[in-house]
């Protein structure tokens, strides 16, 4: 009787309990499984409305156009992140004309509208790039990619600064004091702080770089918007096409709701440390 303890720890643990009681009382988690169950029901005695049944059909599709949308919000996260940095140490730089350039970027892509910058990169770069005798395509979903990293770029700058500026200036001071020079100073006191401050407004930034990704389909890319478009033009019916363009709106949410939640949790982590 002593071993049963031993073996299963999880049966007589009030926590363990608990965080399953919390779970099963999650209301996403009561829908999806009041969903699964609805689906299998018709499945299993096929009685499903035609719309689910043309929706089922689509839905492969309607997924890899939502991977097309992730690849090109990470992607233009990416790059504007790696930009916004450079450009956020730079706007705290000691030459007035540095700052004063790096002003004017942010202050411009920051207040442009998003599809007007899709519109702009994707008109003004070339279809492709010729290189010598070389001839290299330049898609559209790159194009997007580019609108999108510019207003990230101006906003993770703006983001950059107000964490270095959020460091108290007595943190400066005892470094200076210890001889360090200014990229020391960034690398081993500075920017493990700014980590924690600037992890919200980053990720509400993914949050709505990914949102607007559904802006590409505007400019011919095949994501997750053209293809519910080709479907609804496809079936030709009014229920189908009020089916799929909830069922964009759940894909949107389904991927954007988790990050908000993990998001969060990882404040929660960062106050206790």
């Amino acid at each position: 009787m002593a071993n049963e303890a031993t073996f299963f720890p999880a049966a007589s643990s009030p926590s363990m309990l608990a965080a399953a009681s919390r779970g099963w009382r999650n209301p996403w988690l009561i829908a999806g499984a009041v969903a699964l169950a609805i689906a299998w029901f018709w499945n299993a005695t096929g009685t499903a409305p035609a719309a689910f049944a043309y929706l089922w059909k689509w839905l492969p599709a309607l997924l890899r156009g939502l991977w097309v949308n992730i690849e090109i919000s990470v992607l233009a996260v990416a790059l504007g992140t790696v930009a916004g940095l450079v450009l956020g140490a730079l706007s705290l730089s000691p030459a007035h004309a540095v700052r004063a350039v790096v002003r004017g970027h942010v202050q411009v892509f920051r207040n442009a509208p998003v599809l007007v910058l899709i519109y702009f990169t994707t008109y003004v770069f070339p279809f492709e790039l010729k290189l010598v005798s070389w001839t290299f395509p330049f898609p559209d979903w790159i194009k997007v990619v580019l609108g999108l990293a510019l207003p990230t770029s101006a906003i993770v700058a703006e983001i950059f600064r107000g964490a270095i500026q959020s460091i108290p200036s007595a943190q400066w001071e005892a470094a200076q004091s210890l001889a360090l020079r200014r990229r020391e100073i960034y690398r081993l006191i500075v920017l493990p702080q700014c980590v924690r401050r600037m992890l919200p407004p980053w990720m509400n930034l993914y949050a709505s770089i990914t949102m607007s990704t559904s802006l590409a389909s505007l400019v011919g890319v095949h994501d997750v918007v053209d293809t519910a478009q080709i479907a609804s033009n496809t079936v030709a019916r009014t229920d189908f096409t009020i089916l799929v363009y909830f069922t964009l709106l759940a894909l949107f949410f389904a991927y954007c709701y988790p990050i908000a939640r993990a998001t969060r949790a990882l404040e929660r982590r960062h106050e206790r440390h």
